[in-house]
């Protein structure tokens, strides 16, 4: 499985260049911030804050962001990446084999900056943009997990990085939308933007989707209805609704740009009573792409035909493998405010079956990363001969002790089914990724609100797997204790 981690793999989640886009991205969010600064009022305390006398505002246009970066220690990992978002192996790994200690970014929330805008047009209607780039602060890496996993190519489970599949790719900007808004016909854009899955992963997920202290926060593989590339969309259009107690929502992407899928159809419909608030999601994705490292083999097989370390035109150090599903989700979230305690709970089943129209090799995969080999996808052989399910599971509950305090538990878990063939159908042991198996994960977080903009945050999580999730894995459980420190503007 993939995240944002792998767990067949690399979770929840190569080099364009040498990421020239790092610079680039600098440059063009100094300039940006440089200009807004000159003329903002006061700071404001939260992210997308258009307009208000303490946000940093001039003429409809916020600048915003969050810095957030801890110290963690792992009972199994590997080294820290400078590029993959969440740094850490937070949740068990193929590769985790050591004890780390260190300085992870984007603990509680994704560290961040960026742009939005409001221009008011006419009744009631507003022209709005959104455009916001990741950054990892303990390294001052731009966000890139597809480089994270190249550079662990060719390279033994026992001597890799931290290396992760996700939708964060190196681009200069995560999200660059622009559309219209309404408070009551609702708000419709385009361009590159999270999915509405994920927006409902974000508000029923008890973590918040923390990624030092969240497995579906962690591993985009919930949040991207089975492969981690698919929890932020490009080209898509995205419409939602929000009023009089009725949620409603649709997402498609188009399939005449490159970028982590083809098409992609996403649907929403719930609503609110009182204190309880429930959602149910449709997702159906074609040639959803999970992006691994490169094996010894593989690379060898590019190396001893290469020229100029080029084979067939596939940069070694910007190359990966893939395997390529068509996906089907279905998922109903919930959540009940109390008033002191929130509770949180969701469900979510996931079919990967072999894609109807299979990507060949060399397809060019988002941040420029190209895909030199994919899964064999059709025949007995083929990677989904059995269509693969998952179920995705969770419960919590937030209680805020003051307006300064707040204590958050959660549970979180995976259930794979058997998909393998021949000698290995119906296998639930360790001995190959299709037999079934489980994942469970704990998670304790407290968060002191120091004062408006900034937070101290202390936390646990707990990951364990089992059967064909641990296959191949060097451990099967990690303790991960984490504390750190967020501020937003």
């Amino acid at each position: 499985m993939t995240s944002e981690h792998a767990l067949s793999g690399a979770g929840t989640v190569g080099v364009r260049g040498r990421r020239a886009g790092t610079l680039k991205a600098a440059s063009v969010l100094a300039i940006l911030a440089a200009a807004t600064v000159a003329q903002a009022q006061n700071v404001g305390p939260a992210p997308a804050n258009n307009g208000g006398d303490d946000s940093l505002t001039w003429k409809g246009i916020t600048l915003y962001g969050i810095v957030d970066i801890g110290l963690q220690y792992q009972s199994h990992g590997a080294p820290i990446s400078d590029y993959f978002p969440p740094g850490s192996e937070e949740i068990i790994q193929k590769n985790s084999n050591k004890t780390v200690l260190g300085f992870t970014p984007s603990n509680l929330s994704q560290s961040r900056v960026g742009l939005s805008g409001k221009e008011p047009l006419i009744d009631g209607w507003s022209a709005v943009f959104r455009m916001e780039t990741f950054f990892n602060p303990q390294s001052g890496d731009i966000s890139d997990g597809l480089k994270s996993l190249a550079l662990n190519n060719g390279k033994a489970a026992a001597a890799q990085n931290t290396g992760v599949d996700t939708s964060v790719a190196g681009q200069i900007f995560q999200q660059a939308y622009a559309g219209f808004s309404s408070p009551t016909f609702g708000q419709l854009t385009f361009g590159r933007q999270n999915t509405i899955f994920a927006d409902g992963i974000a508000k029923y997920d008890p973590m918040g989707a923390a990624q030092a202290f969240s497995l579906i926060g962690f591993s985009g593989t919930a949040a991207g209805g089975g492969d981690t590339e698919d929890r932020r969309l490009d080209s898509s259009l995205k419409y939602v609704l929000s009023s009089h107690g009725i949620h409603l929502g649709a997402q498609y992407k188009f399939n005449g740009s490159h970028g982590a899928a083809d098409t992609a159809f996403e649907a929403e419909v719930g609503g609110e009573y009182a204190g309880l608030s429930v959602d149910a999601y449709y997702l159906n994705v074609k040639d959803a792409v999970s992006a691994s490292s490169l094996s010894a083999a593989q690379v060898a097989d590019l190396t001893t035909v290469a020229v100029g370390n080029t084979a067939f035109g596939y940069p070694v150090g910007n190359s990966l493998s893939g395997t390529i599903s068509d996906n089907t989700t279905y998922a109903i979230l919930a959540m009940y405010d109390f008033g002191a305690p929130k509770i949180y709970g969701g469900y979510e089943h996931i079919q990967y079956a072999n894609p109807t129209d299979p990507l060949t090799p060399g397809y060019i995969d988002e941040g420029g990363y190209i895909l030199a080999f994919v899964n064999t996808q059709v025949g007995a052989d083929s990677t989904y001969a059995n269509d693969k399910d998952l179920q995705i599971y969770w419960a919590g509950v937030k209680y805020v002790f003051t307006p300064r305090f707040e204590l958050t538990a959660a549970y979180y878990g995976i259930k794979q089914n058997s998909y393998a063939t021949g000698a290995n159908a119906g296998c639930s042991t360790n001995k190959a990724g299709n037999c079934s198996g489980t994942e469970n994960v704990y998670s304790l977080a407290g968060v002191l609100h120091m004062s408006k903009r900034f937070d101290g945050y202390a936390g646990v999580m707990y990951s364990q797997v089992s059967g064909g999730l641990s296959s191949g894995f060097l451990n099967t459980s990690t303790v991960v204790p984490t504390i750190g420190v967020r501020f937003k503007f």
